[in-house]
C-alpha cells in the first residue's frame, strides 16, 4: 500500500479508509424498471492532512508528506501575440495557436527550501488521483459496459453533469474520475469537458455556513453539546495517548482537537504511514470516530436539515422531476459532484440512512432514477378513445428514486409507508414520495431564513448549545 520507490502506486493494494466503486456486486434493478438518471456526489480521493499533527517524538509523524509527484508538471495557456502586432487581449485567450506555458509546482517551505514531490496541506497525492481515476473507471465498467446505459462516446456537455466544489482537491478529483469515465479516446472530436463551479455564496455541495450564520450558530451549538457529552469518555485514552500530542488530553475541543488527530491517522493508514501502536488497538480509534461523527454530524433537527442539505437535495429532485417529465428530451444522464466528507454524512444523515461512520476517501452517495411503464391498457370505451387520441395516454410511467451508499441499497424511512415505495422493494422509493420530503426540507426562503443579526451571540450560542443537548446521541 502506498507510493513505490518507482514513483508509482501499488495498484493491487487495498488502502484503509478507501471504498472501491464495486461493479460486479452492483444490484440489477427488478424487471420493467428502467434507468433514466444517475445522480453521484462522491469524496475527494486520499489526501494529505489538512494540518500537521503529532510530527514530533514519540509519534514521528511526517511534518512533510511526500506524495505529490504526479501532475505537478502542467501546461498552462498565456496572452501572447506575434512581434510587431497589437491584437486585443481576449483575442489572443481565443486564439488556438495560443502559446502555453509549461511550469513545475513545488512546496516552498519555512526555510525557502523546496523539495519535488511534497504535498501541500490537504492536497491530493498521487494515491488520491489513482482512486478516483480507479472511480471514474468503474463507473465506466458499470454505466457503459455492464449495464449500456450511457454512450461508449461522450460527444456533448449535454448528456454528462460535472460539478465540483471550488477546492484543488475536488477539482483534481473530478478531473481524474472524468479521465477513468471517459479517457480522451472516448472523445468526439472537438468534445472538452465542463467542469462547473459556483461561488462560494452560491455553493451548496455542504452546509454553507459563511453564507448562512443561522446554520453557523446552530453548529456551533452542536459542537459545543457534543464536547460536553463526550469529552469525559475520552477521558481513558489520555493515558495512551497524550503523549503523542505533547501531553494535551484527546477533547473534542482539545489542543489539537480530536477530528484533527482522526484527519491525521486516516490520512496516514491511507498512504501507508505507520501510526503510534495505542491507535491499533481494539476500540481506540473507534471512540475517537464516534465522539468526532457526534460532533460534526449528530445535528439531526428539521432546521439544521433545512438550511444544511435542504438547497442541495432541492436541486436534485428538481433535476430528477424535469427528466422524469421530458423524458428523452432531456438529455442529460449522469450527473457527477466532487465534494467532501461533510457533503456525504449531510446527505446521508439527513435522509436518516447515515451509518455513523466517517465517509471514506472516494465513498460516494448515489442516486438513481428509474421508470416503469403500466402495461397497454385497451379502450373499453369510445372515451378511452378520444382521451388517447387527446394525448393522455392509459399507461402512465412511474418513476422511482433508489439511494446507494458505500455500495449498499438504502431503504429511506420517508418512503417505508404502502404506496410510497416499489412493492417488495422498500428501497426503490416512488418519486413522488421522494419529492414530498425533500419539500419538507426546502426552505421557502432560505435567504431568509439564514439571515442573522447578532444581538448577544455568546448567549444565542449558548441558547443553541442548550437546544442540542437535548436531542444530540449520548455515549
Amino acid at each position: 500500500m502506498g507510493i513505490l520507490r518507482n514513483g508509482h502506486t501499488d495498484a493491487t493494494s487495498v488502502q484503509k479508509g478507501h471504498v472501491p466503486l464495486d461493479v460486479e456486486g452492483y444490484p440489477l434493478a427488478p424487471p420493467g424498471l428502467e434507468l433514466e438518471q444517475v445522480h453521484i456526489y462522491v469524496r475527494h480521493g486520499e489526501r494529505s492532512p489538512v494540518g500537521v499533527r503529532m510530527a514530533g517524538p514519540p509519534a514521528n509523524m511526517p511534518e512533510h508528506w511526500m506524495f505529490c509527484n504526479t501532475a505537478r508538471q502542467f501546461r498552462a495557456a498565456v496572452a501572447s501575440t506575434p512581434e510587431g502586432q497589437d491584437v486585443p487581449f481576449p483575442a489572443v485567450q481565443m486564439n488556438p495557436a495560443a502559446e502555453e506555458l509549461s511550469a513545475r509546482r513545488v512546496v516552498e517551505r519555512r526555510d525557502g527550501t523546496a523539495v519535488v514531490g511534497e504535498c501541500l496541506l490537504g492536497e491530493l497525492t498521487d494515491v488520491g488521483r489513482e482512486s478516483t481515476y480507479r472511480f471514474g473507471n468503474s463507473l465506466r465498467k458499470l454505466y457503459v459496459d455492464r449495464l449500456g446505459f450511457l454512450p461508449d462516446i461522450v460527444k456533448s456537455n449535454d448528456e454528462i453533469y460535472l460539478r465540483s466544489t471550488n477546492m484543488p482537491r475536488t477539482i483534481e478529483s473530478l478531473q481524474q474520475i472524468v479521465h477513468g469515465l471517459y479517457p480522451t479516446t472516448k472523445h468526439a472530436e472537438d468534445f472538452v469537458p465542463q467542469l462547473r463551479i459556483r461561488n462560494g455564496r452560491d455553493e451548496n455541495l455542504f452546509g454553507n455556513t459563511l453564507a448562512c450564520k443561522r446554520l453557523e450558530i446552530l453548529g456551533v451549538g452542536f459542537a459545543r453539546a457534543a464536547a460536553a457529552a463526550w469529552n469525559t469518555t475520552l477521558e481513558p485514552l489520555d493515558k495512551k495517548l497524550s503523549k503523542y500530542i505533547g501531553g494535551n488530553p484527546i477533547r473534542l475541543d482539545g489542543q489539537p482537537r480530536a477530528s484533527g488527530i482522526l484527519d491525521t491517522v486516516r490520512a496516514a493508514e491511507a498512504h501507508g504511514v505507520p501510526v503510534p501502536p495505542e491507535f491499533k488497538e481494539e476500540g481506540v480509534i473507534d471512540l475517537i470516530e464516534k465522539a468526532v461523527v457526534t460532533e460534526w454530524f449528530a445535528d439531526r433537527t428539521e432546521e439544521v436539515r433545512r438550511l444544511g442539505m435542504g438547497p442541495l437535495l432541492s436541486d436534485l429532485a428538481r433535476k430528477m422531476q424535469a427528466k422524469a417529465q421530458r423524458g428523452d428530451a432531456d438529455p442529460t444522464k449522469i450527473l457527477i459532484h466532487s465534494t467532501h466528507d461533510t457533503c456525504l454524512a449531510g446527505l446521508s444523515s439527513t435522509l436518516e440512512i447515515f451509518d455513523e461512520k466517517w465517509p471514506a476517501f472516494t465513498a460516494a452517495v448515489t442516486f438513481e432514477l428509474f421508470k416503469r411503464r403500466q402495461p397497454t391498457v385497451q379502450a373499453s370505451s369510445p372515451w378511452q378513445n378520444v382521451l388517447s387520441l387527446l394525448g393522455r395516454s392509459q399507461n402512465p410511467t412511474e418513476h422511482y428514486v433508489r439511494v446507494r451508499y458505500q455500495n449498499e441499497n438504502k431503504a429511506l424511512p420517508a418512503c417505508a409507508e404502502e404506496g410510497k415505495h416499489l412493492p417488495g422493494s422498500p428501497e426503490f422509493c416512488t418519486l413522488a414520495a421522494f419529492r414530498e420530503r425533500v419539500k419538507e426540507l426546502t426552505p421557502d426562503d432560505w435567504e431568509a431564513e439564514c439571515s442573522y443579526k447578532p444581538v448577544n451571540k455568546q448567549k444565542e450560542r449558548e441558547e443553541a448549545q442548550a437546544a442540542a443537548a437535548l436531542v444530540i446521541p449520548k455515549p
